[in-house]
């Protein structure tokens, strides 16, 4: 086993360009050894506020043109690269990703930091079409798009790089100055971004960093009424809060889900089986996207268990940094006994793990399982853990009518070769993205992400997530 040599000196929060630390502190562990790897300074209720004044000030100053701020974002894109290695190793150590993992995580905030400066040139609103208007013919009309101001941006543990990326890139491509308060689990990704794009030039208003938890670092910043915009990805209870406190400030919140999958009988399933093991077990199952429910056809439930039972038996489940792991630590051991006891309560309900599910430490063994009773939590709550609930069915309409009464609705995919049914499909299931011969976690980044229901409001991506957070505005002249 390889161990962690990070040697990260102890960090505090980023405001204005300079690093702070506070009285208190919060270690950060590697999530498959368990050893300390850095000491976080958790920012004090005085240093929120101040990080607030800061960026309401670069909000309210003239900040970068959009070609200024593109270059930027370039630049940050470039140093990103050249420091992929070291990326690669913090994202190992915070977040327990295998090597591949990492690699995608950092190679995809590549691209969404050159898609956002894409989006920052080409920016604009629309003509307004006053000649449909009796009387209203020799008026011209058109709308702009101008920054919301100081967008506070909370992120999640299971992708601790990019969905940073996500939020900041687009909010500064867009002209707002940002505020990132990272999972506490995860704080180190974000806080080497963070000087990476004051690196890059981007001007020190419009990035602060405060780290700490959520009960208090993170109820400290909805109480700050300067802030403009809150993006969140996480929890729907936590999701509820911030929407509460921001009361008429506009939100974006990408929350729980319950993805689930249908494969048809004529669906091709070289193709299908491929997809959905790497949907279903990439990340440890710690997507908010990945397959948890995998309905089938029952003229094939036999032949698709078999294949899937064969390729979860050999992944195999242990250190991150090992190149011939596949699947990786939890987040943590809590995360990794509640999905054991989930599995056991699923198990005395009848429930038949066919494979995997064996547990040492935050390591769980992949897991494909089936006869799960709709009350049980493996099948009713979002698990977060590696493993493939199997159900089969006899008509489509009963597939899409369970997928759809979760209370979630983030991402669905379905497998058939049948348009017909691939129409019926997008129109009745009722997500936010429904993939056609794809699993539900098949995500670009340049595409719109987001969900409906108890899964959230809002676009992700950078053209969509730009529109969200800016503010329109009319422009009429009358002759």
């Amino acid at each position: 086993m390889q161990t962690s040599s990070l040697d990260l000196a102890p960090m505090g929060s980023l405001i204005d360009g300079k690093w702070l630390s506070s009285e208190k502190f919060f270690k950060v562990e590697d999530k498959f050894t368990g050893h300390q790897i850095a000491q976080i300074s958790e920012a004090s209720r005085e240093q929120v506020a101040q990080a607030v004044r800061v960026a309401r000030r670069g909000a309210d100053g003239t900040g970068l043109t959009p070609f200024e701020r593109a270059k930027v974002l370039r630049r940050a894109a470039e140093l990103v690269q050249a420091k992929r290695q070291r990326f690669i190793e913090i994202i190992i150590a915070e977040a327990g990703f295998i090597l591949s993992d990492a690699s995608l995580e950092v190679d995809r905030a590549v691209i969404t930091l050159n898609l956002s400066a894409e989006e920052a040139t080409r920016l604009t609103g629309q003509m307004v079409p006053f000649a449909g208007s009796p009387g209203a013919h020799n008026r011209i009309g058109f709308t702009m798009r101008l920054p919301i101001g100081v967008v506070c941006a909370i992120t999640p543990f299971n992708s601790p790089l990019n969905t940073v990326v996500h939020k900041i890139a687009p909010a500064f491509a867009a002209g707002n100055s940002v505020i990132l308060k990272p999972s506490a689990l995860t704080p180190l990704s974000g806080a080497f971004l963070a000087e990476i794009l004051l690196e890059a030039g981007m001007p020190p208003e419009f990035i602060s960093v405060v780290q700490g938890a959520g009960e208090t670092v993170g109820s400290w910043l909805l109480q700050e009424q300067d802030i403009s915009f809150y993006t969140f990805t996480g929890s729907t209870p936590v999701g509820r809060v911030i929407q509460h406190a921001a009361g008429l400030r506009r939100t974006q919140m990408e929350l729980g889900s319950i993805a689930s999958t249908i494969v048809c009988a004529d669906a091709n399933l070289d193709k299908a089986i491929e997809k959905i093991g790497a949907a279903a077990f990439r990340k440890a199952g710690q997507v908010c996207t990945s397959v948890q429910r995998l309905y089938v056809d029952q003229k094939i439930i036999s032949q698709v268990k078999e294949r899937l039972v064969h390729a979860a038996s050999n992944l195999r489940a242990g250190d991150p940094r090992d190149p011939l792991t596949n699947i990786g630590p939890l987040i943590s051991e809590h995360a990794a006994v509640r999905v054991e006891n989930w599995t056991n309560e699923a198990r005395m309900s009848g429930a038949q793990v066919v494979c995997g599910g064996e547990r040492k430490r935050s390591v769980i063994s992949p897991m494909v399982i089936e006869a799960v009773p709709e009350e049980a939590q493996i099948w009713s709550k979002e698990a977060f853990a590696p493993l493939l609930v199997l159900r089969p069915f006899s008509h489509l309409n009963e597939a899409m009518l369970s997928a759809n009464s979760t209370p979630f609705g983030l991402s669905a995919g379905i497998f058939t070769q049948d348009i017909d049914r691939a129409l019926q499909a997008a129109r009745t299931l009722r997500f936010g993205t429904v993939y056609i011969n794809e699993t539900s976690s098949a995500r670009s980044d340049v595409m719109p992400f987001g969900g409906v229901k108890d899964s959230g409001f809002g676009k992700e991506g950078p053209s969509y997530a730009i529109k969200e957070m800016t503010e329109e505005r009319l422009v009429v002249f009358s002759p």
